[in-house]
């Protein structure tokens, strides 16, 4: 009787282990990068994209750049000075610039210059073309920036028990290189609820 007793508690534990291991499986599927998942309240993919291409074009429907185009019969080339993250939260900058400068491009109303670590790869890469090519691109041509682009990143949550509202502001503005005049500035605020179900039984 025993023995049967001890069977059966554990075939109990295995079906109820089999059961646990299926309820807990992880299932993974491909999905188009355009489409946002939401799985919280933080900064995501969507946001960076969403903002970059909302700010960019508002920044283009200003005088500024029509204005620059007319004195000099070229279109403006803009540099990324610095976009700082001053958010609760870790977000991706860089993926957030390179959101910037693609809409920038895209446009057509403007060029873009690289600035930074990158412009600094690329005149080491000049130097070397100096050393060992033939028909190395000379130093000093660079296009130089007409203007400056920077901004930041912020945020404020307010939370009451489950229920949590987090708020992001970002803010930019476009500087004339030249005469150090500020040309645009720029807000994006996005505010985003996030609420825990709870089931009675």
């Amino acid at each position: 009787m025993l023995k049967q007793m001890t069977k059966l508690a554990g075939a109990t534990l295995l079906g109820a282990s089999i059961l646990i291991s299926a309820g807990c499986s992880t299932k993974v599927s491909r999905i188009s990068a355009s489409e946002e998942v939401a799985l919280s309240d933080r900064w995501n993919a969507k946001d960076s994209e969403l903002v970059a291409n909302e700010m960019i074009d508002d920044m283009l429907s200003f005088p500024w750049a029509r204005d620059f185009e007319l004195e000099n019969s070229q279109r403006p080339t803009i540099i990324i000075s610095r976009i700082r993250n001053k958010s609760h939260e870790h977000i991706a900058i860089d993926t957030f610039t390179n959101d910037i400068k693609r809409a920038i491009i895209r446009s057509g109303r403007a060029d873009f210059v690289a600035g930074g670590d990158e412009r600094d790869a690329i005149r080491d890469e000049r130097r070397d073309q100096e050393l060992n090519s033939k028909n190395a691109k000379a130093q000093g041509q660079e296009n130089a920036a007409d203007f400056a682009l920077s901004g930041s990143v912020n945020s404020i949550v307010d939370q009451v028990g489950d229920d949590r509202v987090t708020f992001y502001q970002v803010d930019m503005k476009l500087i004339d290189m030249e005469s150090n005049r500020e040309v645009w500035n720029g807000q994006k605020k996005i505010q985003k609820l996030q609420e825990k179900n709870s089931f009675g039984f």
